[in-house]
């Protein structure tokens, strides 16, 4: 099953200058919960983005058109195709982005987990695609109030392709 995973503002702003827009603290935990266990692909510059590199616990692709990049712990795609070509069937996959991935694995999506930030940032450079409202179903929604550990209101929303 594919499924995209994402935190975007009111304004689909997923990004700036590499970094991620927002501090929910709720939000990395639900992403840490969902992903854990399984495959996350991620463009090159989002995998640049993590502090840490390589997520534990999880089976890391990244997508890049660099020639011989090797990273430790990562296996190395040069499509999105290939990479989802290389998941068995069976296996969870979540797309974490950028907003090239986001928009390339999109129409193959089975499943959206996303975070709506009740915001709309000064600044941002990367944005998630536009979603149709006739080709998904919200399945599941919590909201929830800023507080001392996430900076702005926010829902959880969870979608499936109609």
């Amino acid at each position: 099953m594919i499924n995209i995973i994402c935190a975007l503002a009111e304004n689909n702003a997923i990004g700036f200058e590499n970094r991620l827009l927002y501090r929910l603290s709720n939000d990395l935990r639900r992403f840490k919960e969902l992903t854990s266990g399984h495959t996350v692909v991620m463009g090159r510059k989002t995998f640049d983005s993590l502090p840490k590199g390589a997520l534990p616990n999880r089976r890391n692709i990244v997508l890049t058109r660099q020639q011989g990049l090797e990273i430790p712990g990562v296996e190395i795609y040069h499509s999105l195709l290939d990479a989802l070509a290389a998941c068995p069937a069976d296996t969870e996959v979540f797309i974490m982005g950028g907003e090239m991935v986001y928009a390339e694995a999109l129409p193959t999506t089975d499943r959206l987990y996303l975070t709506h930030v009740h915001n709309t940032p000064a600044q941002a450079d990367a944005f998630f695609p536009e979603i149709a409202a006739d080709q998904w179903q919200a399945i599941e929604q919590q909201e929830f109030e800023a507080d001392e550990k996430n900076e702005c209101p926010y829902t959880f929303a969870t979608y499936i392709r109609k």
